[in-house]
């Protein structure tokens, strides 16, 4: 099958088609040091020159700058019009502390009238044109995993490293190439484990290190292990020591705070990341642990040693080879879900101006806004201010007209609805004054279709992989189009103008329904670009709808396509965006955080996702039977603590949360409260599974919590009332959906 011509674009790839390059480093102020992947794997290294620059509202601002500097205007008429080049990083840096004095404004304030990227590998991206991994497979990028095991001292639940009795008591690796090595502490001692670690990472010289929550504790607790033992981590391809630092991202409404290595020519991936970016659309993961993901995608091996965390310590002194073989397969199924979830951030690599590690951390704004940023510096042309700050607008039409079990149910929806308006109406920001926004846009959707055609038809499954990547990586930046118009930090963006988008999008919507309704169907839900209906009468094949909605699309604005998306057996229409379909096959698709939080505990989402299925198959008198059970099996101790259990991710620091209670501004909550006596260094971010105690269902839950993790199977202390009274309250919720009422007037079982 022969490639799609896609690196020929230069404006999405970058204009330097150099390949193979698989990390960028600053090595001096004036010099980049690259390195490329050779064809026979080996690796080259090549200095390059840096002029690292700033944008300028005016040319004469840096008079009176004393560094070696040169100023050039740029074109048109944007508010950046000149671009200073420096000889060095360093004066560059100087050059911004001067502007920051003279014009009064710092460098992350939006007035300020200088431009100043604090990434010297980005500046360089820019300015070049150049992008990694030009070129190669996915499979030629060289990934090493690392998982440790540790002890925990007597009386302590979790390990800590600043404890001098908790160590590190095996390190298995495993990378992409066939290498596999587990360093064990009874052969050896923890300085000589660490440094025979440090040792490998030379000798197999990896361009990625690989994790599962790799930042805040695998790498955490080896420096600190490392510290107290005065071994040194060369493992920068220099032979350079890591630069750590606190850094945060967000993952939609997640703050992630952690721990960050940077390690001179290689790159750090933590696939705890990755399972928290899948699950932003997904939403259907119950635990962000390795094992859990593993079971969810099919990655763990039928013969995968499994020991629960409590009992780490007897494997390793009753049953090493156990020990060894769980922590290879903990390696084993990192490297299989960054290969899974990984290659779209690969790709994405070719056409971002980021180093791979930063990839993963920059949203898709940011990276759309790198791309005409780089287009703009290559045609020597000015670069806008962000425009529309503080500014609000309308968002996409949605609504419900129906509530209930409903059958013979069709979905229909606009592709990509916002990119497609934006194309047909030949809408464009304000600023883009080299018109690439739309040229841009068009590519992506062409590039999208034949990638999507071509995973369709591949016959290798590596092809295959590589075409459904390459296709969700560009629906994702053609849908991301759109909102990237809507923000307020990026400087192509143009608030008034998504709002036109998203007008346009209600008025199609609106057009939609009314043809709909004048051909007789029920409307059931809209959900932004997309209608869930009922065909009007003698519609009922497939053949029919499909005829019904191509005659829908024709009467939209040529370039606004309308696709038959699904036939369903049945729907649970409960409010706006929360519903659940059943297929001809009896799978069922529950969607919206009403029917499915992961704010609700596990035997909540089960039960109801049972009810649902029941209602949609016509068997709801089953409902009464179904809750019955399960209010039995909560008095019996049967369901499994974390099925009882609530996960929950700590926001803020533990410090921070402490002075919210010391001044009144916050409620105590129990996973704080846990963390706090736990003794354990928790930050934002991390994740914990509680269960609830006591013995009345009103009990204040911060006051009465333990760790799932310390639960007592022989000796059950969770709160059946409580537990029991919560399952009624969700049926409650249901009421008027309830083939029969007879089930509220039943007590909970004791």
């Amino acid at each position: 099958m022969k490639p799609i011509a896609l690196e020929e674009n230069e404006v999405l790839f970058g204009a330097d088609a150099t390949g193979g390059i698989v990390a960028v480093e600053l090595l001096k102020g004036d010099t980049m040091r690259l390195f490329l992947r050779e064809e026979d794997g080996s690796i080259e290294v090549r200095d390059e020159p840096f002029t690292p620059f700033i944008l300028l509202e005016k040319e004469d601002l840096l008079d009176g700058f004393q560094a070696p500097h040169r100023v050039e205007p740029l074109s048109s008429s944007n508010t950046f019009r000149a671009i200073a080049f420096f000889d060095r990083w360093e004066n560059a840096d100087r050059a911004r502390n001067h502007l920051s004095k003279t014009t009064g404004a710092s460098p992350s304030s939006p007035d300020a009238p200088y431009l100043f990227l604090t990434d010297p590998v980005h500046q360089y991206l820019l300015l070049t044109g150049k992008t990694l991994f030009k070129g190669m497979a996915y499979k030629d990028l060289h990934r090493l995993a690392v998982d440790i095991e540790t002890a925990c001292a007597p009386g302590y639940e979790f390990p800590n490293p600043e404890r001098e009795e908790d160590r590190i008591i095996s390190i298995a690796l495993m990378d992409n190439r066939g290498n596999e090595e587990v360093l064990f502490g009874s052969s050896m001692g923890e300085k000589e484990m660490i440094e025979a670690l440090t040792d490998r990472i030379s000798r197999w010289d990896p361009d990625v290190l690989e994790g599962h929550n790799f930042f805040n504790f695998d790498l955490e607790y080896l420096v600190a292990r490392a510290r107290r033992h005065g071994v040194r981590l060369c493992w920068g391809r220099d032979g350079s020591l890591p630069r750590i630092r606190r850094s945060r991202f967000t993952v939609a409404e997640r703050i992630i705070d952690y721990t960050r290595m940077d390690l001179f020519g290689r790159h750090v991936v933590d696939t705890l990341f990755l399972l928290q970016y899948y699950d932003v659309t997904a939403r259907e993961l119950e635990s962000y642990g390795l094992k859990s993901a593993a079971l969810h995608f099919g990655l763990a091996d039928e013969e995968r040693t499994y020991i629960e965390h409590s009992k780490i310590q007897w494997a390793y002194e009753h049953d090493p080879e156990a020990l060894k073989r769980y922590n290879l397969d903990d390696a084993r199924e990192t490297l299989a879900l960054s290969e899974l979830l990984g290659y779209p951030f690969f790709l994405q690599a070719r056409i971002f101006p980021f180093s791979y590690q930063n990839i993963f951390i920059r949203g898709n704004a940011t990276k759309i806004n790198a791309l005409f940023m780089r287009e703009y510096l290559r045609k020597r042309t000015s670069v806008p201010k962000p425009r529309g700050r503080g500014m609000s607008f309308e968002g996409g039409y949605t609504d419900v007209f129906f509530q209930g079990i409903i059958q013979n149910v069709v979905h229909c929806d606009v592709a990509s609805l916002y990119p497609s308006i934006l194309l047909s109406y030949d809408l464009k920001p304000v600023g883009d004054t080299l018109g690439i926004f739309l040229p841009l846009l068009r590519d992506l959707r062409t590039f999208r279709l034949e990638a999507k055609k071509r995973a369709q038809e591949a016959q290798e499954s590596h092809e295959h992989d590589y075409y459904q990547a390459l296709q969700q990586t560009f629906k994702i930046l053609i849908n991301s189009f759109y909102g990237y118009l809507g923000t307020e930090i990026h400087h192509f963006s143009d608030p008034q103008l998504a709002a036109e988008v998203t007008r346009l999008g209600r008025e199609t919507i609106r057009r939609m329904i009314e043809w709909l309704r004048n051909e007789g169907a029920t409307l059931i839900e809209i959900d932004t670009d997309g209608i869930y209906f009922v065909p009007p009468k003698g519609v009922e094949t497939e053949e029919a709808q499909r005829i019904l909605v191509d005659r829908l699309s024709r009467t939209l604005p040529e370039g606004i396509e309308v696709e038959m998306d699904g036939r369903y057996a049945a729907m649970f229409s409960y409010k706006r965006k929360n519903y659940a379909l059943l297929n001809d096959t009896g799978s069922v698709t529950i969607k919206g955080s009403g029917l499915r939080s992961r704010g609700m505990e596990k035997y909540l989402r089960d039960f109801l996702a049972e009810m649902i299925r029941l209602l949609l198959k016509g068997e709801g008198d089953e409902i009464y039977d179904l809750y019955q059970e399960t209010l039995q099996k909560l008095a019996r101790h049967e369901l499994d603590i974390f099925s009882l259990a609530k996960t929950e991710t700590l926001t803020e620091s533990l410090e921070t949360y402490q002075q919210k209670i010391k001044a009144k501004k916050r409620n105590r909550a129990a996973t704080y409260e846990l963390a706090l006596a736990s003794g354990r260094d928790y930050r934002a971010g991390d994740q914990i599974s509680y269960y609830v105690t006591g013995e009345d269902k009103k009990v204040r839950v911060f006051d009465n919590c333990k760790f799932a993790s310390a639960y007592d199977p022989d000796k059950p202390d969770e709160n059946v009332e409580y537990y029991q009274a919560k399952l009624l309250d969700l049926l409650k919720k249901f009421q008027e959906f309830l083939p029969s009422r007879r089930i509220l007037v039943k007590k909970p079982s004791k």
